[in-house]
């Protein structure tokens, strides 16, 4: 209970969703061989704290951002350019963290406070502005951030896949310098959503609420709304870059395609939506969901298009071929706004509440 900040997840179902999701992030370096599936593991957990920083905005404050990508950039270049500079060493790795989050915060605290005093659209109108701003300007400073070709770099030797920690012949496994670094991004990750949790379950996230519901009625009852929504703005940023950082030394490389694209942050809209506004949990949901869909169904169409043209079935072969599965990602978001209206968390909690009131009867 203290370690869910007394917000358990309020479905058996839930539960048993989460726990399964959990179990097999941390199983995957065993049960999924190949780089693919740790790079699909690695994702989610990466995403899904990064969905969960946006949540704070998006479901807690009613804020829509769009800078959420430019904080998570600045993560991802700080770690990068530090490595890049310094060399494979834990001293570089300490100097893009000191470097990044500041910077993060410092961002957007300057945006919350010139924005967030008046409409919220003009806050997403000048969060879009800087974002952009800030894509070109990585772009155009080649000497520093590689330009449109990024920054490569080495890990510190721990952190290699070279390095054995342990052996196979030891466990029947072998630990690598890869496997403790997907170690790493989970417990992170995990720190970070927990940490989230906590903060939207204390007096601070019930007054987002408030001003989530009445932005007017809260400043009546006395709240600085200005420094409450400009404080979760900090925050999701610190997250987000904190995210970026892990997800730059998982790929070994920042550059705008993997840190600052557009797509990027309409990929965490896709993934609130579908995993639910306003609770942390769906966001671990959404970006499981999101991620699998996006690395897998492809395949899985493939297979499916191949069996429904041996099988003589007319059309099916076309509309499940594996070059249609953006259309198929699109119906299940438009599946998802329309049976989850509150995401799929809102639907396992309603449907744990059908149950237990059923059993009560």
């Amino acid at each position: 209970m203290m370690l869910l900040s007394g917000d358990p997840p309020k479905s058996r179902v839930l539960t048993l969703v989460l726990v399964l999701i959990l179990l097999a992030l941390a199983a995957t370096p065993f049960l999924f061989p190949g780089a693919k599936a740790l790079n699909v593991a690695a994702k989610i957990c990466v995403f899904a704290a990064l969905v969960a920083s946006y949540d704070l905005l998006l479901g807690y404050t009613g804020s829509v951002s769009f800078a959420h990508t430019m904080f998570y950039g600045i993560g991802s270049y700080a770690i990068a350019i530090a490595l890049y500079g310094m060399g494979p060493n834990w001293a570089a790795v300490a100097t893009g963290i000191v470097v990044g989050l500041p910077l993060a915060a410092l961002l957007a605290l300057a945006i919350g406070l010139f924005s967030l005093r008046v409409a919220a659209i003009f806050f997403a109108m000048i969060t879009l502005a800087v974002a952009s701003a800030f894509q070109v300007l990585a772009s155009q400073l080649s000497w520093l951030t590689g330009g449109e070709d990024g920054r490569s770099f080495q890990l510190p030797e721990l952190l290699r896949p070279g390095t054995v920690l342990i052996s196979k012949n030891l466990l029947g496994f072998e630990i690598n310098g890869r496997i403790l670094t997907f170690y790493l991004v989970l417990a992170v990750s995990a720190l970070m959503i927990l940490a989230l949790l906590r903060v939207v379950n204390s007096p601070f996230g019930r007054v987002l609420q408030a001003i989530r519901e009445n932005r007017f009625r809260a400043e009546a009852l006395g709240f600085r709304t200005v420094f409450h929504l400009t404080y979760a703005n900090c925050l999701a940023a610190l997250v987000a870059a904190s995210a970026g950082i892990l997800n730059a030394l998982w790929l070994r490389y920042a550059g705008p395609d993997t840190s600052l694209s557009f797509s990027i942050m309409l990929d965490i809209l896709l993934m609130v939506v579908i995993g639910g506004m306003g609770t942390i949990y769906g966001a671990i949901i959404g970006a499981t969901i999101f991620i699998l869909a996006q690395n897998y169904l492809q395949s899985l169409m493939g297979v499916a298009s191949k069996a429904a043209s041996e099988a003589g079935l007319p059309l099916l072969p076309g509309l499940l071929h594996p070059d249609r599965w953006l259309l198929w990602l699109g119906l299940l978001f438009i599946a998802s706004v329309y049976f989850f209206p509150t995401g799929v968390v809102g639907r396992l909690r309603n449907a744990g509440r059908d149950k237990s009131a059923g059993a009560s009867h």
